[in-house]
């Protein structure tokens, strides 16, 4: 995790944008992950179905495909307890929805549109970000 890939990082930046432009040109909305798949949760319109799981499915094939070509791209060792997952997940969850969004939807699209609101969020939520890292680091010798 400590190597410098600018080649893989650039291309994984310009797929997302690539996407997210896409979702925005051609159905008109905004690619958050979070409004996406709680879209399928919160009974969606017939029209939204298709494009949701579209969206959603190939971000798993994606992943799946990329796990089958390069499996060591995902050799991760955890180093927190499934508690600690598990509670982090809900977390993010519940960030989610107080901020009205998750990182793509304000991180990747609302800042590329100017969004005050957006911008306002992703400062919140990558200070909270780095003041986590650091407490669990400082306070707990970086596990839980």
């Amino acid at each position: 995790m400590n190597e410098f890939t600018p080649v893989a990082s650039l291309s994984g930046g310009l797929l997302i944008g690539l996407s997210a432009a896409l979702l925005l040109y051609s159905h008109g909305r905004i690619a958050g992950i979070s409004g996406i798949a709680g879209g399928l949760l919160s009974r969606p319109s017939r029209g939204d179905i298709q494009w949701r799981w579209s969206f959603l499915s190939g971000l798993v094939l994606s992943g799946l495909v990329m796990a089958w070509f390069m499996p060591e791209a995902f050799a991760i060792r955890l180093i927190r307890s499934p508690a600690s997952l598990i509670v982090a997940g809900l977390l993010v969850g519940f960030g989610s929805r107080l901020g009205n969004g998750c990182t793509s939807g304000h991180g990747v699209c609302g800042i590329s549109r100017l969004s005050p609101r957006s911008l306002a969020a992703t400062l919140t939520f990558m200070a909270t970000g780095a003041l986590t890292v650091f407490i669990v680091q400082t306070w707990f010798g970086g596990v839980l």
